[in-house]
């Protein structure tokens, strides 16, 4: 007998495959392949406090193993979250997260304010419909000339003290791989009470049309994902797993079973998927699958037995 569960900062989850971020909208689209409940969890589109139209021109580029994304956060704003894709989120059987950006130190607090504040109205009348809320402090800090907030550990230490003190619902911050020093980005979210970590958000990458002598995207650089950015994510994630004692959730090219059970044995608690949702519909639960399968191969019954082995 197999068990996938997991539980992170005192949420209970099926299992350990959540999908990504920007990658799977709110669930709705998803839920006409299959039971969307059979993930442990979905985290939201990027939100940001007001809404935001994206970026023009050019917003995806295959790539070898990958693609690359220039969306630019479009997305409906926190207010139209609430009042819109929440109702939603109250039916589904597994953990909801809110995915929350910003342009500005006001922008986090504000919006991770009404998120907690709408989810307590809620349970107050026996409903729910968030229950965590992930920082992308990749996002650009607009009035300090655009550098992102997760890049210098200072920087992103005034938006998880800020946030933390504005909720009180689990939090878990998203790290950025160009952060100039992860594992001490790391421990200082654990130190300002962050209740877990996920990484990596995607690379900087770029994309030349020889024949237009330009960029195919309007502002240059693009993010990086899929299985091309896989062994960079798995060695961060090896390397902050052991810097830190809250839990590490790994991101970046997961594509199988196998991909599942190498972050697990690296110390991750639990992944997210993206990029393979994009080529497979059915990723979701197919990945449980494979891992569930792998585990009876390998004699594992539960991930605890193998996870932070390496």
């Amino acid at each position: 007998m197999t068990d996938l569960s997991c539980v992170i900062a005192g949420v209970p989850f099926k299992n350990p495959v959540m999908m990504a971020s920007g990658t799977f909208g709110f669930g709705r689209e998803y839920s006409a392949f299959y039971p969307i409940d059979e993930l442990g969890g979905i985290c939201g589109k990027g939100l940001t406090l007001h809404p935001k139209e994206g970026n023009p021109g050019i917003r995806m580029w295959e790539t070898a193993s990958g693609m690359m994304n220039s969306v630019g956060l479009e997305n409906p704003g926190v207010h139209a979250f609430l009042e819109q894709e929440c109702p939603y989120w109250e039916t589904l059987d597994t953990v909801r997260i809110a995915n929350l950006g910003g342009g500005c130190l006001e922008d986090y607090t504000e919006g991770a304010r009404l998120i907690e504040e709408n989810e307590n109205k809620r349970r107050k009348e026996g409903r729910s419909a968030v229950d965590m809320i992930e920082l992308n402090i990749s996002c650009p800090n607009v009035k300090e000339g655009g550098m992102a907030f997760g890049i210098q550990t200072e920087e992103a230490r005034k938006v998880v003290r800020a946030v933390r003190r504005e909720v009180s619902m689990p939090l878990i911050v998203k790290l950025s791989p160009g952060a100039e020093k992860l594992t001490e980005m790391a421990y200082m979210c654990e130190q300002e009470g962050a209740d877990a970590v996920s990484l990596i958000n995607t690379i900087s990458a770029m994309k030349i049309d020889v024949r237009s002598r330009k960029s195919v995207f309007r502002h240059g650089y693009a993010g990086l994902s899929g299985p091309a950015i896989k062994p960079i994510a798995l060695r961060m994630v090896h390397q902050v797993s052991h810097a830190v004692n809250i839990p590490v959730i790994g991101v970046g090219g997961i594509s199988s079973g196998e991909d599942i059970m190498e972050f697990i044995m690296a110390g991750a608690s639990a992944v997210q998927v993206g990029t393979a949702g994009f080529a497979d519909l059915r990723a979701g639960v197919r990945l449980i699958r494979e891992l569930e399968t792998l585990m009876i191969e390998e004699k594992i019954s539960h991930l605890d037995e193998v996870r932070g082995i390496v």
